[in-house]
């Protein structure tokens, strides 16, 4: 006879009203003893609660959103009699058939008619659709992910998307295996109960038995293979690296259990959720786990498969400076330790050359003066010129408009002239980007980089402001320095840098004279630019500078 359990939040310390940020089960579902049941969120941690019995889920007294204490009621769970099938230990319990995708020929006996038959197995191919789940009264659900794509094998339970309400982010599972032929979603969509996913091409077993001659009894079934598409279990699991204390799976998982707030920490910090190793219970996602991915993945030393070296870099020994000395740590700020992998890898991906020249800027530094002293609300730099002479060089050299494409086989010519500038902030180093540079003039110009970096000061800038960038300029003339060799900021393929005009005296033909030379440092990838064109960009953007009238024709 069944018996009800009731399951309640086990002993949580000193920690009250601890929001429940997912239910894992639903009512009717088989559940195993430390099968997760719901997950809870903490100021320090998030926890999966298990159940204790083997059983069926009968009711759920909880709802995603709910704030709960230690001894509340969660579920009720139907637990079959100690003389039931269930309760056989796992080790005695009769193997379930497996279903193999082959033509099988058993012959046996009917103990009746003494007639002898062969059971034969054929396979049909059947085209079923896969529809979104009935969502119950949430409408205009976000598509978030969408884990499997056309030309994939997969198996029953899959991952194929994941949906995310107000509440909480839910995986929808493949109901059978087979062949994704067609997919009708994709990420950033917003879809409702019904609605198509994709089309998959199912296997089918069909049974038959035919008279066959007389055999003999202990005869071996005959099995004859055919060329199986479904997946094996191998296939569709997730193996970790050789380091079993590694985060990182070196196959992407079928299934991904993580609660909402893990996945927005995925998202902000851009991991793929199907290449992390989970440390909770059915291998679930926690917070920690995404530290622990990104920061193995930063330490990781670069591949030669990455950047087309044959070697990797030696890792770094640990120095304990303070055996000489006293010492101090201070932590990197947030964008310190965001940009910098980014530039360490720009660095090793890029063959960088750095190409030096020097523009006269006396006349645009006269026409500069003359124009602030009655310009009114706004203040021309000789960075807002340098803005402009970059955009004419552009499009006089339109592949220094370019990015090279991830197989390194084209070039993605750009036809529109975004021109990012490098902020100095207290935090690091900004990059803000100024669109349609082209068709905007010098006080326009001027009033945008103005409040451009002023958001950057002030920590407000969006990531919409720092986005689609073709060329950046890094000015250090506040500042000081002669040259510099300014890091690629990719998929750009060049950047300028400008370091402080000082007086030199220039010959004119006839006699010395004083001219204001301000100095250019031009890095570029060479996979995309070579030096003679190097040459001539600087060229070009000198003249531009030396004579402001050019940048009208």
């Amino acid at each position: 006879m069944a018996k009800i359990y009731d399951i309640f939040i086990p002993d949580l310390g000193s920690d009250k009203d601890v929001d429940l940020i997912d239910i894992m089960v639903k009512v009717g579902d088989k559940v195993e003893v430390e099968d997760g049941l719901i997950t809870l969120e903490t100021e320090k941690a998030s926890m999966d609660v298990p159940t204790e019995y083997a059983g069926i889920i009968k009711e759920i007294l909880v709802n995603v959103g709910d704030k709960v204490n230690s001894g509340d009621l969660i579920a009720r769970v139907e637990v079959a009699d100690e003389s039931s099938e269930d309760k056989i230990p796992k080790e005695e319990k009769p193997k379930e058939e497996k279903k193999v995708e082959s033509t099988i020929q058993v012959e046996e006996q009917n103990d009746q008619t003494s007639k002898q038959f062969v059971k034969e197995q054929s396979i049909k191919s059947v085209v079923e659709e896969v529809r979104v789940p009935d969502l119950g009264a949430d409408k205009d659900v976000d598509v978030i992910d969408v884990m499997v794509k056309v030309g994939d094998i997969i198996g029953m339970d899959y991952g194929l998307i994941t949906l995310e309400t107000e509440k909480a982010s839910m995986d929808v599972p493949a109901p059978f295996g087979g062949e994704v032929i067609e997919l009708f979603v994709e990420a950033g969509m917003k879809i409702n109960s019904g609605d198509l996913i994709a089309k998959i091409i199912k296997t089918v077993v069909i049974e038959n038995k035919v008279p066959t001659p007389a055999f003999k009894t202990s005869q071996t079934p005959t099995i004859v293979e055919k060329n199986s598409t479904r997946p094996t279990l191998q296939e569709l699991a997730a193996s970790s690296t050789e380091n079993k204390n590694s985060k990182v799976l070196t196959k992407k998982a079928a299934k991904v259990y993580a609660s909402p707030s893990v996945r927005k920490i995925a998202r902000e910090f851009g991991v793929d959720l199907g290449f992390v190793k989970g440390s909770a219970t059915k291998g679930r996602i926690l917070k920690d786990d995404i530290k622990a991915y990104v920061k193995e993945q930063l330490n990781k030393p670069s591949s030669g498969t990455g950047l087309g070296f044959g070697f990797n870099l030696p890792e770094a020994k640990e120095i304990d400076f303070s055996l000489f000395g006293e010492i101090n740590k201070v932590e990197l700020t947030r964008v310190q330790k965001v940009s910098g992998p980014f530039l360490h890898k720009n660095y090793l991906a890029m063959p960088h050359v750095t190409q030096f020249d020097e523009a006269d800027i006396t006349n645009l530094e006269e026409f500069r003066k003359e124009q602030n002293s009655i310009a009114k609300d706004f203040k021309l730099s000789p960075l807002v010129f340098i803005i402009k002479a970059v955009v004419k060089a552009l499009q006089i050299h339109p592949k220094f408009n370019s990015s090279l494409s991830v197989d390194s086989q084209e070039l993605i010519m750009k036809k529109y002239f975004n021109i990012g500038v490098a902020v100095d902030t207290p935090n690091g180093l900004l990059v803000p980007v100024i669109k349609d540079a082209d068709k905007k003039g010098f006080k326009e110009i001027a009033l945008e980089l103005a409040a451009l970096s002023e958001k950057a000061r002030d920590g407000k800038l969006t990531s919409a402001d720092m986005q689609g960038g073709c060329f950046t300029i890094s000015s250090l003339g506040g500042i000081g320095g002669t040259y510099f060799t300014p890091i690629i900021n990719a998929p750009e393929v060049a950047i300028l840098g400008v370091s402080k005009s000082q007086i030199k005296p220039v010959f004119n033909g006839k006699k010395f004279k004083p001219r204001l030379i301000l100095p250019l440092s031009l890095s570029y990838d060479h996979k995309v630019i070579d030096g003679a064109d190097g040459a001539r960009f600087t060229t070009t953007l000198a003249e531009l500078l030396s004579d402001i009238r050019l940048l009208n024709l």
